[in-house]
């Protein structure tokens, strides 16, 4: 084969597993934020319906983690043994029941529970999706492949903003019910039908892949088992292993702090910007609150493509927490005006800056093999931030009258985050470092 033929094979099959496997994850995750993150925007009708406090409040955000910790290393297994099309197929039907259920809850207690079961129901979803990437795409694709995966994140909050809170308006008290109830039983259907789509859609391995050339599944398979072959240095580990790996623990840790940053900003945001101007509509906040995740969603495609040019994971994941935690340090003092937007708009646009090269630092020390376990670990146990983050800053809000405190404690973790990045010895592996 000639250099020329050699090069349009692989621009053709790249093509080709790109946009069969990139847009359908993007569409599932962004389903998966808009169900996990709607209650932000509930909170503006729900909180005095159920006559949740403020500590309520952030409790029923972060318990979600706790059923997401508990069972999302268990789900990655299963997705092992069953196959991924299989597997995440059947999150996204469970994952949409539960998030419909969440709009006939009545009490406290219910919403605790649905909100713990939804973690449950999605544990598996993020890191089974990253393994399942790297079935399909090699090391050196990696950070701008997540990134368009995760570029999720910020667009389902992007589209959410107004997609929640002008459900919420416009069909309040239709039938009975209020606006936020709605939203829920709307938003929680995509999910249904996306696990459905899933199903038919996905393949497992590139090895099955009928919708490629025989030329392309050939090249295919054929680099990313010569990649493998290359990668030497890595560590083979068994399940249990991996959770105990110093190299995993440490990543999940900076992972957790990063964790209680991002989550804390997320399920806040709309309520921050609900109290910039107490003249805003719940719609105007969710327009109001798309202009920091567009600018986010941005940064972050550019800066994972600069991460893969350069070939360079560790500077490209501390950076990035270094500007959020400056910025959000000043947000928590400027919490006013076109001020309070930009610096907001600055510490998200570190915060998912951060994602795509950080999930592509476990495979410079790990086996694809080794790596399906530790990513769910890492995911799980720095999830826990997610409960962490939001229910802190509502235990501080109800304290004092004002999340400043909360935000500006969150600035502090993330400059931990930022030297624990740094200083993590990634070239001899994470396992060595700390």
């Amino acid at each position: 084969m000639t250099a020329t033929a050699a090069t349009e094979l692989e621009r053709r099959t790249r093509s080709k597993v790109f946009w069969r496997i990139i847009p359908l994850c993007f569409v599932l995750y962004v389903i998966s934020y808009i169900n996990r993150a709607c209650i932000g925007y509930a909170a503006l009708q729900m909180n005095q319906d159920l006559g949740l406090t403020s500590q309520a409040f952030g409790f029923a955000a972060g318990i979600f983690f706790i059923g997401y910790f508990l069972f999302e290393v268990p789900s990655n297994l299963a997705l092992a043994r069953f196959g991924p099309r299989i597997w995440i197929a059947r999150i996204l039907v469970t994952w949409g029941i539960v998030a419909i259920l969440t709009g006939f809850i009545n009490a406290t207690w219910q919403l605790y529970t649905l909100r713990f079961l939804l973690g449950v129901a999605e544990a598996g979803f993020f890191p089974g999706i990253i393994i399942y990437l790297t079935y399909w795409f090699r090391a050196r694709e990696q950070a701008t492949t997540v990134a368009w995966f995760v570029a999720a994140i910020p667009v389902s909050y992007l589209l959410g903003a107004p997609l929640s809170t002008w459900l919420m308006q416009s069909m309040d008290h239709l039938a009975g019910l209020r606006g936020w109830r709605w939203m829920m039983i709307v938003e929680g259907v995509p999910a249904v039908l996306g696990g459905i789509v899933a199903y038919f859609m996905l393949t497992n391995r590139p090895e099955e892949a009928k919708w490629l050339k025989d030329d392309e599944r050939d090249w295919l398979t054929g680099e990313l088992a010569a990649e493998q072959a290359r990668n030497t240095n890595v560590k083979h580990l068994s399940a249990f292993r991996a959770l105990a790996d110093p190299g995993v623990l440490y990543l999940a840790a900076i992972y957790f702090v990063y964790q209680c940053g991002s989550l804390g900003i997320g399920y806040w945001m709309p309520q921050i910007f609900k109290n910039l101007s107490s003249s805003l509509s719940d719609f105007q906040v969710g327009l109001m609150s798309m202009a920091p995740y567009a600018f986010a969603t941005v940064v972050m495609v550019l800066w994972s493509m600069s991460s893969d040019r350069a070939n360079e994971r560790r500077m490209h994941s501390a950076t990035p927490l270094l500007v959020a935690a400056i910025a959000l340090s000043f947000a928590g003092v400027v919490t006013t005006g076109l001020s309070g937007v930009i610096l907001v708009s600055a510490a998200l646009a570190g915060l998912y800056a951060f994602k795509a090269p950080f999930w592509a630092l476990p495979s410079l020390f790990l086996s694809r093999s080794s790596a399906a376990v530790s990513i769910a670990a890492i995911n799980s146990i720095g999830n826990l931030g997610g409960f962490a983050g939001p229910y802190a800053i509502g235990v501080i809000k109800d304290r004092t009258g004002s999340a400043t405190t909360g935000l500006l404690i969150l600035a502090g973790l993330l400059f931990v985050a930022f030297a624990m990045t740094m200083f993590a010895r990634l070239t001899e592996g994470p396992s060595k470092a700390a």
